[in-house]
Order: structure tokens, then C-alpha cells, then sequence
């Protein structure tokens, strides 16, 4: 048993730590940029008059609570050759009348590829107020058949897919136009940070004063998956997942790979399906651009928290099955296949059940020899630790800083996560990977259907 600990143990430590020193900016590559220079804000901006056309596709099912917020943030949007699809995916709200009558909708004609296959589309619309933004009300199919449906009627080269709730900063575009000039970019994430933390009087402050600590420790989450995680692999070729609430893919790309596949989780499998892809052609690679930024809400509450992140992990259990014979074949040649088994499933899964049942049979066998499970504890609590502090250093060498008011909340929001929360989403990974078998729905995260480009309003519950 104690073999088992100490096995682990290295494992776990050695993935986190390796993490937390290749994302360190000594390692950015020389096509990486960041926020911190001003200089390249400007050059991002001279870039207009070379636009590559983008289509952004925002599936909707039943986002009435949010479609404000989005339409209003599209509008405003400075990057001139684009145009917006919104696909309303058999809404059983009032989702298709909101856009009818905040788009001042009319009927019209646009053509499809014909190259993948959806639900029926039931009509195809043009706004009158924005003449870039078209509407597909089609039969619900789910987010992947809706994405499929909005790839085969875009007109551009670069597809931008957007969750309902994500709003994009002016310069987002401006940087995936200038990552994409590079021809063998067929796929990118983008930096994604929390909406309920966004302000109106500073773009690149974030603000904890409204937020709950459900909220706050989230936000720590996610500085630690985009500015630790995701940029460790992504300089490793080995990003595995890109995010669906901002991924970027060249439009042949997701035709060569058969578009979305109907699945529990639809932004996992598409960046594998391009990792297969690459595969074949050495020359073409995955990219993450922090110069990128888009805001997503996050849930506010422990109901719909724990439908997401069961969510997540059904994900991975399915795609772990789907990519199974790829992952083999490609164990020792393909990073992503190495992280993929090696620290998602048998770090992040298995060893959550391993040394679960490890600590229970020591207590009930055992008690008084625990040492080696302090010894265990100890660095659990010392990587997370670590992990909260070097993510809120990368924020800001990247450009997003919290108020200094925020000192107390931001401590304490560390405490509740290396004590509380990372215990917490062990049982959500546990749970998650059992239940996958039992249940793949899709549990919907409800909206809180505040209005998040109103200025003045606050920034979170």
C-alpha cells in the first residue's frame, strides 16, 4: 500500500510541478504575445486594413436570460469583416421571438456546403439592424448538430465558436486575426475569464466585490486552467481541450474532420478530432492566444455547479472510450495522447479513486500509522497552494489584476479551495466518471439572466 501511495505521489507531483514551471514566461514561444506590452495592442489595431473574415457561431437552446447581453456586445464589436450567426436550436422558450424582434428580422436565402449533416432548419433570417448578424431556427439537435449546422451555412475561412454567455473584448478578433496569418494554425482557444467579475470602468481589472465565494473560487479555477494548465500543454502540442465557449478553428479543418460529433462533451472532442488530424500533417498545430480575451458566466450556485462539472468529466470518460485506439497507437508519439492517459485519466481519474479507498482502509486498519498520508496531505496542500499563487502572478504578467480591495477575498478564496473545494471536485470526478455509464444528459446550467453590458450594473450576483 504504501508502494501505491508513494507511486501516486510522484505522479501527481510530478505533472503539477512540471506545469507550473513550463508555464512560466522564460518558456513562451516566439509566436506568444501578451497584454503587458501596449505596443502590441497597437499593432493589433494596424492589422484592420488586413482582415480575414470570421464567422462566429452561437448555438442557442433556451438562452433567453442571456441573448441581451450577447447581441449587444456582438454590435459592438470593431472587427469589420465578420458576421454573427446565432442557430436556435428548437428553444422551447422565447428565445426565437427575442431575436425576431431585437433583431428586427427577415427572411433570407443563404446557401449551404451541404458537408455535414443536422436537423432540419426551418428557417434562415437576416437582422435589419445589424445586416452581418443572420439567425438559423432549426430543430433541436443538441450543441454539436447546431455548430454543424452553422459551419456548413458560414461564409468565412475562420469559424469563432461562442457560448451564449460570452462576451469578447474589442482587440479579441484583432489577435486570432493575426495568430491565423500563420497558414498551419488550423486550431485555437482563446483566454477566457469569468464574466461576473468583468467591470465597465477598467477592461482589465477584475473585481471579487460582488461575487460569492462559489464564484471566487471558480475564478481561481480558471486562472489556473488557461494561465497554468492550458499554456503548459499548448507549448507541450498536447492541449487537449478547447474551451466552447471561445475556440477558433479554420473552416476546411472541421470539414476535413467530419464536423462535431453529437456527445456529451462537444469542445473536447473536436480539438482531439483536430489532434488526429495533425497527426497526419506534421506541420500543422494547435494554438492558445492570451491576447484573445472573452468573458463566460459561471454558475452561482452548488446545483448548478455540479451539474457542470459532472458534465465535464462525463466528457472526458466518453472521449477516453471514443479515442481510446488513437491514444494507443499514438501513446509515446503524441503528447496529447501521453497527458491525455497519463495525467487526465489515470492522475485526474483513477488515482481519485485509488487513493480514496487507500485512506479509508488505513484508517479502519491503521489508524495510528498515517503518516505517510500527512506526508501526502502535506504536498497536496502545498502544490494547490502554489498552484493559487503563481496563476494570479501569471494574470497579471498577462494583464488582469484584481483590486486591491480584493486582498481579503482573494486570500480567502485560497483557503476555501486548497481546504475545501479540491476535495469537493474529487467527488464530482468520481461521481462524474460512474454516472457517465448510467446518464449522459447534457444538464443544462441555468442563465441568471443579468444583464452584463448595462453600464453601471454590477458585475456579479
Amino acid at each position: 500500500m504504501n508502494i501505491l501511495i508513494t507511486v501516486f505521489f510522484y505522479l501527481s507531483v510530478t505533472f503539477s510541478v512540471l506545469h507550473l514551471y513550463h508555464c512560466l514566461p522564460w518558456f513562451r514561444e516566439p509566436e506568444e504575445r501578451s497584454n503587458r506590452y501596449p505596443k502590441l495592442k497597437k499593432r493589433m489595431l494596424d492589422y484592420r486594413n488586413e482582415e480575414e473574415g470570421m464567422s462566429i457561431l452561437i448555438p442557442c437552446f433556451n438562452e433567453i436570460g442571456i441573448l441581451e447581453t450577447s447581441i449587444k456586445s456582438m454590435g459592438l464589436l470593431p472587427y469589420s469583416q465578420l458576421e454573427v450567426i446565432y442557430i436556435n436550436d428548437g428553444s422551447t422558450d422565447d428565445t426565437m421571438n427575442y431575436l425576431t424582434k431585437s433583431l428586427q428580422l427577415k427572411a433570407c436565402s443563404m446557401s449551404p456546403n451541404c458537408k455535414l449533416s443536422y436537423e432540419k432548419v426551418k428557417g434562415l433570417y437576416q437582422s435589419e439592424l445589424y445586416p452581418n448578424f443572420y439567425v438559423i431556427d432549426k430543430m433541436n439537435g443538441g450543441k454539436a448538430d447546431a455548430l454543424n449546422a452553422g459551419i456548413d451555412y458560414s461564409n468565412h475561412d475562420l469559424i469563432v465558436t461562442l457560448d451564449a454567455d460570452t462576451i469578447l473584448e474589442d482587440n479579441a478578433l484583432f489577435a486570432v486575426n493575426d495568430t491565423f496569418k500563420d497558414r498551419n494554425v488550423v486550431a485555437a482557444g482563446g483566454m477566457v475569464h469569468v464574466l461576473q467579475t468583468r467591470t465597465n470602468e477598467h477592461k482589465n481589472r477584475l473585481s471579487l466585490r460582488f461575487t460569492n465565494m462559489l464564484i471566487r473560487v471558480q475564478v481561481l479555477d480558471f486562472l489556473k486552467a488557461f494561465y497554468i494548465s492550458k499554456l503548459s500543454l499548448v507549448r507541450f502540442k498536447a492541449l487537449a481541450v478547447i474551451s466552447g465557449a471561445f475556440g477558433i478553428f479554420r473552416k476546411q479543418s472541421l470539414l476535413d474532420v467530419g464536423g462535431y460529433r453529437k456527445t456529451i462533451g462537444e469542445d473536447i472532442d473536436i480539438t482531439l478530432r483536430i489532434h488526429r488530424l495533425i497527426a497526419k500533417n506534421k506541420n500543422l498545430r494547435i494554438s492558445f492566444i492570451s491576447d484573445a480575451v472573452g468573458y463566460t458566466e459561471l454558475p452561482e450556485t452548488w446545483k448548478d455547479l455540479t451539474k457542470q462539472r459532472l458534465r465535464w468529466q462525463k466528457a472526458y470518460i466518453d472521449c477516453i472510450i471514443h479515442f481510446w485506439s488513437f491514444f494507443v497507437k499514438t501513446l509515446f508519439t503524441r503528447p496529447v495522447s501521453f497527458f491525455y492517459i497519463f495525467e487526465s485519466f489515470l492522475v485526474g481519474t483513477l488515482a481519485s479513486y485509488i487513493m480514496t479507498g487507500i485512506v479509508i482502509v488505513n484508517i479502519i486498519k491503521d489508524p495510528q500509522n498515517t503518516y505517510l498520508m500527512f506526508f501526502y496531505m502535506f504536498w497536496v496542500f502545498l502544490v494547490g497552494l502554489l498552484y493559487d499563487l503563481i496563476a494570479i502572478r501569471q494574470g497579471k504578467f498577462y494583464g488582469f489584476t484584481f483590486r486591491k480591495r480584493d486582498g481579503f477575498r482573494i486570500f480567502s478564496a485560497i483557503l476555501f479551495d486548497i481546504f475545501i473545494y479540491r476535495f469537493v471536485t474529487i467527488c464530482f470526478v468520481m461521481y462524474g466518471s460512474i454516472s457517465y455509464f448510467f446518464n449522459k444528459k447534457w444538464n443544462k446550467v441555468t442563465r441568471t439572466g443579468r444583464n452584463y453590458h448595462q453600464e453601471g450594473s454590477k458585475p456579479a450576483a
